[in-house]
């Protein structure tokens, strides 16, 4: 009786404990755009949003009512930026800017799981320079982690 007792209570604590899992989003953006012009940052929010408040329901492919939905009201007030350096400089790819902001980005993550965050996932993305006429880019990373 004792050890069904506390499988149910081991049990119970390890279902609690998913369901009190929690995410959070940081979005490294690394700018592909020649002589210093571009802007590159790390950015983490830092309040809480609610997605319910921005989601309609479409039925049978109808009228989804998103044009009562407010683009202004999505935007958060309460976020971090952290400078990073652009990927070029005035004659190509400067890699002390590349390390530079590896070491950046590392510190970052190392805080995040000293604060008890895991890195469980890394997704990333380009928009890069398509040609003499474009001169423009970004690289963008989102570190998910999870507590």
């Amino acid at each position: 009786m004792k050890t069904i007792k506390l499988f149910t209570l081991l049990t119970l604590g390890f279902i609690s404990t998913l369901s009190a899992q929690e995410y959070k989003v940081i979005t490294v953006v690394e700018s592909i755009v020649p002589m210093g012009v571009g802007r590159s940052r790390i950015v983490e929010h830092q309040q809480k949003a609610n997605v319910n408040d921005f989601t309609t329901e479409r039925v049978e492919g109808k009228d989804s009512k998103q044009k009562g939905v407010s683009r202004k009201a999505a935007k958060i007030d309460n976020l971090s930026e952290t400078k990073l350096l652009n990927f070029y400089s005035g004659v190509g790819i400067n890699f002390q800017n590349v390390a530079s902001n590896d070491a950046l980005i590392s510190d970052k993550i190392n805080k995040m799981v000293a604060a008890g965050w895991e890195l469980a996932h890394v997704l990333s993305g380009v928009e890069s320079n398509a040609g003499k006429d474009d001169g423009k880019g970004i690289y963008i990373t989102r570190l998910i982690f999870k507590k």
